[in-house]
Formats: structure tokens, sequence, C-alpha cells
């Protein structure tokens, strides 16, 4: 596919975003370990900036925007990491940066993207069209659209995690057997699934994504994109795109082990052990890999495997709520 990023792009993210981005730890749990008999390492996103992942591919495209278009600003649409991420980098950068929300994000995201200093314009998430209000306002601006996923220097932005996962691997002297990603429209996982294909080609990858919306593992199963049909929305409000994009798709034809589909029941349990077991606050959405294990959907027994940790931006409330449903979890 025509833009599709290839593992020297990433390479060149990596050099790109290193003055901005933090490089996040790589951890191994024990508990986890003995819960599902195997090694589990937990790269943690939730110590980027911003709070998620989303930082790294909203960095890698921003510094590509030439500096004569710049200071006409970006636009972008998102539930929220993605709003965050576009937000911390235009203020670093000095760039006006509006943001198209749905109205009904966690409050922690909408709060930290206007702290962030850019414009939010809230939408309906049933029946408005974000990426129709986004386009209204570049055109009237002349600003630069900032996708979410579909864009190459974005996927190479968020594959940076890869390289940082197998060096951090190489480091300890382990060859993982496996990482899991969490995937709405595919930009992480493919992202890494990349970067992995050069620096750890037998490592395989797989996709986490929310009952209803796993549209990355359906298409990927099928051979062609295609849309998942949820009942109901996910607790994930992170993970509800219902359609990979076109070049997280590509990319994943060629380097995607496969993918899981975990239910809101197991994404509660997660964020209840990740915050009473681990002690960190993970979002839904950011606790998919680990809902894959715990689960059962992925069999980690005998494997050496890393699970990413994407984002910590949660209210508090559900949270509370997820401990309070899952209290031994």
């Amino acid at each position: 596919m025509e833009n599709t990023p290839t593992p020297n792009d990433i390479l060149a993210a990596a050099a790109r975003i290193a003055p901005y981005a933090v490089h996040t730890p790589l951890l191994e749990h024990p508990e986890l370990g003995e819960r599902t008999g195997g090694r589990v390492f937990l790269k943690l996103e939730i110590f980027q900036r911003t709070g998620s992942f989303k930082f790294r591919g909203a960095c890698n495209r921003i510094l590509q925007i030439p500096e004569q278009d710049r200071a006409k600003g970006v636009v972008a649409f998102s539930s929220g990491n993605h709003a965050q991420g576009v937000a911390a980098v235009a203020k670093l950068l000095g760039i006006p940066a509006t943001i198209v929300m749905p109205a009904d994000a966690p409050r922690a995201k909408i709060e930290g993207t206007k702290a962030l200093g850019a414009e939010v314009v809230p939408y309906d998430r049933v029946t408005g069209d974000r990426e129709a209000i986004a386009a209204e306002i570049v055109a009237a601006r002349g600003a630069t659209l900032v996708r979410p996923f579909d864009d190459a220097g974005i996927v190479a932005g968020q594959g940076t995690a890869g390289l940082e996962i197998a060096c951090a691997a190489a480091e300890r002297g382990v060859a993982l057997d496996a990482v899991l990603a969490p995937c709405s429209g595919g930009g992480l996982v493919t992202g890494i699934a990349l970067a992995l294909s050069r620096e750890s080609p037998l490592t395989k990858v797989y996709s986490v994504e929310p009952t209803g919306f796993d549209g990355m593992r359906q298409s990927r199963d099928k051979g062609e994109r295609i849309a998942a049909h949820a009942e109901r929305l996910s607790i994930a409000d992170a993970l509800m795109a219902p359609m990979p994009g076109k070049v997280p798709f590509a990319l994943a034809q060629q380097h995607l082990a496969g993918g899981f589909a975990v239910d809101d029941e197991a994404l509660m349990r997660a964020v209840s052990f990740a915050f009473r077991r681990i002690k960190i606050v993970a979002e839904p959405g950011g606790a998919a890999a680990i809902a894959a294990v715990l689960s059962g959907a992925f069999d980690a027994k005998g494997k050496n495997i890393a699970l990413v940790v994407s984002g910590g931006n949660a209210d508090p409330e559900i949270v509370s709520d997820c401990c309070a449903r899952f209290p031994n979890p």
C-alpha cells in the first residue's frame, strides 16, 4: 500500500521524538507469571507523556509538518488519548491545536486536553460525524489534520514502543514469544509488529480489542477491512473504532499473528488487578492485554510475553467501580 511505513521509518521516528518522548520501562511482573504459567513483562505506556502511548505518534507526525504550515495549527479527532497527545506536542512546539472530542469522553481526558491549551469541540458520539467536523475546521483555518491511527507518521511513531520492547528484552537476555497490545484503529499494535519484524522476527504480535469492536481481528481473519458490529458501547472508550485504518490493516496482513476479543467484565477485572496487584492505574482500554491473559483468551503458559499497558487516563470513579466489582481479581 502506498505510504505504508517501514522499519526504517520507525528508526527515524525514534530519533525524531527522542528529545520529547519518555523511554518507558519494561518490567517483569512475577504474580502475573505465577497466575499464567509464563514470564510476563509489562510495557508501561502509562508513564509516557499525557499518560498514554499516543504522544509518540502525535509527536512524530507533527514534527514532520513544514515550518511554514505550523502556525496555522493542527486539528485532531479523538476520544481522549490522541487528543491529549496532539495537545501536548502542540504546546511544546507553540502550535495552536483544536480537538474534536465526544461529549461523553472521560472527564479526565477532556480536562487534560483543555489543560494543555487545546480548543475542544464537543460532538455526539452516536449521531455526530467527527471526521466531517474536523474537515470543516481544517478547511476554514488551513490547519493540518493529525489522524489518530490511519497515517504512516502516526504508526511509525507508535512503533517506537516496539523498538524499546525489543531492546529491553534483549538486554535481559529474554527471547519474547509474544507481545499483546490493545487495538482500536490499529496504529499501536501494527507499529509494534512492524518494529519487531526486524528487531525480533520470531516474536508474534497479537491485537486485543473489546468484544463487538474487534474489527481488526475480524478483518485480518477475513482478509479485508470490515466493520465489527457492537450491540452496546464498551467500557473501553479508547478502543471503540469499529474498523481498522487502511495503513494499519495493510501492516496487519503482513505482521500480525492474530487477535483476541475481551468483554467488559474481563476489562474491569484487569483494571482492578492493575490497581490492586500491580499498583498502577490503567484505563479499561489500556488494560486490554492484561485482560487477555487473566481471562485465558491468550494462553501464556511456558511463554515469555510482553503486555502493553497503553494508557492510564481513567476517571477515578471508573477505577473505583472496577475495584469494587472485582475485589479479588
